[in-house]
């Protein structure tokens, strides 16, 4: 057994080796603020699971400053008697996050979050968190004199971590439409994404519930393999996408039908499921908005007055919105 004078001294060194990896951090400090504005996204768009997603105008606002110690949150809009008020808040973690990856510190953060995405509901509420607090970092790296601001692929990357899956993230990031994927690496998941401009003509229509879901709930019902049709099936229909979103709307309809997923998570959202079956029965080009409930439709004119009527009467508002650009980074004017 040790003794206690051998017990400190170890504890001594290593306090000592922290404080020098400690000393070795920039110190951003106190009084240097940004604003954030950051999309909305859907994954999936039908056929395209963990690969497809698009940004859509409806926002997250944040405005940081840091301070000389603690974290304070303050949380207005969606959420706000849900979500902690402390560093385990998930835009205040997203911000270390960021500040860690460069080498950088603060004494304390101040937040002021006013939140307009739903969440829970298949509108990529916490990837939008994840994106605002990155980008926060990134603006106070950059005010603070410490850097350049993160480059999109750094901000693709370091979002994507804390969802494993990079599509409605880089939505969020680059904005518009994006195509993503995963590359093995040394050092684990690289995340990938590249912007597609899509056409002048899309719009987006979301109908979004007062239910929420869980995507680790929804992901649990897909199982480990699907019949070769089927994959084959949404190959082509993922391919067929890009080229609706970006040349041809005329083919959404088409290019919006999946074979890999909402069918099985079918009987766990079934007013979900019911009400895309009705609108594509409509020839309206609609899909389940990432894990759900919020349905999805991309159209090149108005979704018309009769499926907004049957969606209000099961539960679901609609709302048409824009195609939006990516997240916004700006300092507050003093």
């Amino acid at each position: 057994m040790r003794s206690a004078s051998a017990e400190l001294a170890g504890l001594s060194t290593t306090m000592t080796d922290e404080m020098a990896v400690s000393d070795t951090r920039v110190v951003i400090p106190e009084g240097v603020s940004v604003r954030v504005r950051v999309p909305a996204s859907s994954a999936n768009l039908g056929p395209g699971f963990d690969c497809l997603g698009v940004a859509l105008g409806i926002y997250d606002e944040l405005l940081v400053e840091t301070t000389a110690s603690g974290v304070e949150v303050e949380v207005i809009g969606e959420a706000a008697d849900e979500v902690p008020r402390d560093a385990s808040h998930l835009v205040a973690r997203a911000i270390f996050r960021g500040l860690d990856a460069a080498g950088a510190v603060t004494g304390g953060l101040r937040l002021r979050c006013v939140n307009a995405i739903p969440h829970s509901r298949g509108l990529g509420s916490s990837a939008a968190a994840a994106v605002s607090g990155l980008a926060a970092a990134s603006g106070l790296l950059e005010g603070a004199g410490v850097r350049d601001a993160f480059d999109a692929d750094e901000m693709v990357q370091l979002s994507s971590e804390f969802e494993g899956h990079p599509d409605n993230a880089a939505a969020s990031v680059l904005g518009s439409a994006v195509v993503t994927w995963i590359e093995d690496g040394p050092q684990g998941n690289r995340y990938r994404a590249r912007r597609l401009v899509v056409h002048p003509d899309i719009t987006a229509t979301v109908f979004v519930p007062d239910t929420e879901s869980s995507t680790s709930v929804t992901r649990g019902l897909l199982p480990e393999s699907v019949p070769r049709r089927d994959a084959v099936f949404n190959v082509s229909r993922s391919a067929l996408a890009v080229v609706a979103l970006t040349a041809d709307p005329t083919a959404l309809f088409a290019a919006t039908e999946d074979r890999l997923h909402q069918g099985y998570r079918a009987d766990a959202m079934a007013p979900t499921a019911g009400l895309v079956s009705e609108l594509r029965s409509r020839g309206l080009a609609a899909t389940v908005s990432g894990a759900g409930p919020t349905v999805l439709v991309l159209s090149a004119g108005p979704v018309p007055a009769d499926a907004r009527d049957i969606a209000l009467a099961s539960g679901y508002v609609p709302s048409t919105v824009a195609i939006a650009g990516g997240v916004e980074i700006t300092r507050p004017s003093r």
